[in-house]
């Protein structure tokens, strides 16, 4: 068995963002995974969602196009679509149209209803709509987006992997497909429990203000003498203690960990003896212990980490540094990582396998229907 979703079959409209991963995801778990893209074009190593995927370039303006579209659809277990409300249906490839087996997972930011589900949008933008991306500003600068991996992976990537598999176990009892509506508006905001727990107890502040946004002495980043930085993640008394002494601190001359009001004088006195050293004599220092002090590595030095190298966290393919597939299973692992092809690259073998010869296949070249 090629991976635990081997038997798994899906269909995935060619997009961007989190509707990609989502596919590549699955595939690497051994689920066949079927691209229909707009055009042909060269493969590209660097196109990494692509990986384990195989591809098919066609015209769905056509009536022949749409109807490989349909046949492909027909054979598969899972449809993965990242088009704005209506796009599917306007294509004549929406859920009313697909077998009452299909599971339909539609990714999207706003979801599939309400005033702005025709709206364009970022990652970025969810996150601010949310309220989200406001917990991430200080009291005297703007929030800084965390690249977009909140939103479109967090947010969208995930939720849709979790309906997708949720409604394959769901049709292993009713016998029927349903359609998953994942928005990254909603997913953003389920993620939020232990926040929202603080927020209802009293325990969450203004921003800037708080154990988890930066403000915090014992929970931040320290920049070195040699212009590298480390993460401080000292959160529980005990490993606050430890990092004190690392840094050769007394806790009597400070004031006491919760004590919001001195935090930015602690964290002043933090940065400076941070920064009498290079990180790696931090890193030598705190070695070992329950500090929570780890270096802030670059994606290149993590890969050749001492903890992280063994493990093979990350995976090197045709020159292109990827993360290698996760989680770890024992008795199903992921499949062996591949090289992406490019798009259309296996449009042939595709049309063979639906019975097309390759003199029909040429007749499809030549008509447009492939592109």
């Amino acid at each position: 068995m090629d991976g635990p979703l081997a038997t798994l079959k899906v269909v995935e409209f060619a997009g961007l963002g989190p509707a990609p991963l989502a596919g590549q995801m699955l595939a690497d778990m051994g689920a066949e995974v079927t691209v229909i893209d707009r055009a042909s074009a060269p493969a590209q190593a660097h196109d990494v969602n692509r990986r384990g995927k195989a591809s098919i370039a066609l015209n769905l303006k056509s009536d022949h196009g749409l109807h490989i579209a349909k046949a492909l659809i027909n054979d598969a277990d899972v449809l993965i679509e990242g088009f704005r409300p209506g796009v599917m249906e306007r294509l004549g490839l929406g859920p009313e149209a697909c077998s009452d087996t299909l599971i339909y997972g539609r990714m999207t930011g706003w979801g599939q209803t309400g005033p702005l589900a025709h709206t364009a949008g970022h990652d970025i933008t969810y996150l601010a709509q949310t309220g989200v991306l406001s917990l991430m500003a200080t009291a005297d600068a703007p929030a800084r987006p965390p690249l977009n991996l909140v939103a479109d992976y967090g947010g969208g990537t995930m939720f849709l992997l979790y309906g997708l598999l949720s409604a394959v176990i769901a049709r292993g009892v009713t016998g029927k497909g349903q359609v998953v509506d994942a928005a990254m508006i909603d997913g953003v905001p389920a993620m939020m429990g232990l926040i929202h727990g603080m927020m209802a107890s009293g325990g969450w502040h203004n921003p800037g203000g708080n154990w988890l946004d930066g403000a915090a002495p014992f929970y931040r980043c320290y920049r070195c003498a040699d212009g590298r930085d480390v993460a401080v993640g000292a959160l529980e008394p005990q490993f606050y203690e430890l990092l004190l002494q690392g840094l050769g601190v007394d806790s009597a001359d400070l004031p006491e960990q919760m004590d919001r009001a001195g935090w930015p004088a602690t964290s002043e006195r933090f940065a400076g003896i941070f920064a009498r050293h290079h990180r790696d004599h931090w890193v030598e220092v705190f070695a070992g212990t329950d500090a929570c002090v780890a270096p802030v590595l670059t994606l290149q030095e993590a890969a050749e980490d001492a903890h992280l190298g063994p493990r093979g966290v990350y995976v090197t393919v045709d020159g292109v540094q990827q993360a290698a597939p996760a989680p770890r299973l024992s008795a199903t692992p992921a499949r062996a990582i591949t090289a992406p092809t490019g798009p259309g690259a296996d449009t042939h073998s595709i049309l063979d396998r639906l019975g097309y010869d390759t003199a029909a296949i040429e007749q499809l070249r030549a008509d447009g229907v492939l592109t």
